[in-house]
């Protein structure tokens, strides 16, 4: 079966209320939650039988399964419901990262409830998962490993059908060494290096997202080309390089914070070396809805061009050049303006 198509003309007011609405979001969540588009799949099964084996309300749980037929997610049976075509992207092994991003103990889906205190992000233009959380969204990933491991593979997801046009369209080749700084398990410097045989690339995160990228770069055989520091890049990096990456890292964070990142890249890049900004830009690849997102999560924002010329000016950096590498991410490359 399909997915459900809406018919009818809808109004400005029915358009409206649609946008709005809070409960199939929500329901589509807890189906994730719940393991149910998994659970669901071949002959299916009661909502009776369901509330057995998750000790959960018979009656709310057939609401919630009404709903998901409405939506098309699941459909009824002679023995009742189970999991649609449509249905099955939201299985945990659909290979599309839904699922991770939907469920509500992972890092996506504990943070997007953190949208419920949007006003007052807007009324403060800070985070507002540590009012919801008591602590921000890092401090949670660093107390529990399971956010941890979740955002990593939803970074994964994010960059994996990017980085063929994000190694394609720039001359990396250019630089001799490359440093990515919070550069994640190591998928898109691997693909650099990989694409350019006499670069070399040293990882710079957390432990233990730096232990996988030192595993991503020996599967891809780079063992001899690649450097991997456990660390933060709040801290001194790597010194000495030709080019700084930062791939998604800047709209994470609020000016206070991007300044430290920028600075600490300044103090360890090599005179003549580039500082390279990875990531939506506002007013070009970003999209408005992403605004709302990066401000709720973690006070940050998608920066326009000229917000990143002030911010890269305050630490002697020059923006060179802007170029436009997929449908979603720009790269934006700095000097030092002592060398301009």
């Amino acid at each position: 079966m399909g997915k459900c198509v809406f018919v009818g003309q809808e109004n400005d007011v029915d358009v409206l209320r649609r946008l709005s609405g809070l409960a199939t979001p929500m329901a589509l969540r807890v189906a994730v939650t719940l393991g149910l588009p998994d659970r669901l799949l071949g002959d299916g099964a009661a909502a009776e039988e369901l509330a057995v084996e998750l000790d959960h309300s018979p009656v709310g749980l057939d609401l919630l399964l009404g709903h998901l037929t409405t939506l098309g997610v699941v459909e009824r049976t002679s023995t009742g419901y189970r999991t649609t075509e449509f249905g099955a992207n939201l299985r945990a092994d659909a290979g599309n990262g839904l699922a991770n991003l939907l469920h509500l103990d992972s890092a996506a889906g504990r943070a997007e409830l953190a949208l419920v205190e949007l006003g007052h992000s807007i009324a403060t233009g800070q985070a507002s998962y540590a009012r919801r959380y008591g602590q921000d969204f890092w401090a949670d990933l660093a107390e529990h490993s399971h956010l941890r491991e979740s955002f990593d593979r939803q970074m994964i997801q994010r960059f994996r059908e990017q980085i063929p046009g994000i190694v394609a369209g720039f001359d990396w080749s250019r630089f001799a060494t490359l440093v990515d700084v919070g550069g994640g398990r190591g998928a898109l410097l691997a693909a650099i290096l990989a694409a350019h045989p006499r670069m070399r690339g040293h990882l710079v995160d957390l432990e233990p997202t730096a232990a996988e990228a030192a595993r991503t770069f020996r599967a891809h055989d780079l063992d001899d080309r690649t450097e991997v520091t456990a660390g933060s890049f709040f801290d001194p990096l790597p010194a000495g390089a030709d080019a700084y990456l930062l791939s998604d890292i800047l709209h994470d964070w609020d000016d206070e914070h991007a300044h430290r990142i920028l600075a600490r890249c300044v103090e360890a890049v090599h005179p003549s070396g580039r500082v390279l900004v990875l990531e939506p830009v506002g007013g070009m690849r970003a999209e408005t809805e992403m605004d709302l997102v990066m401000l709720a999560f973690y006070g940050g924002r998608e920066r326009r061009i000229d917000e990143f010329r002030t911010l890269a000016a305050a630490q002697g950096l020059v923006l060179d050049a802007v170029t436009t590498l997929t449908d979603q991410r720009c790269l934006l490359e700095f000097r030092l303006a002592a060398n301009g």
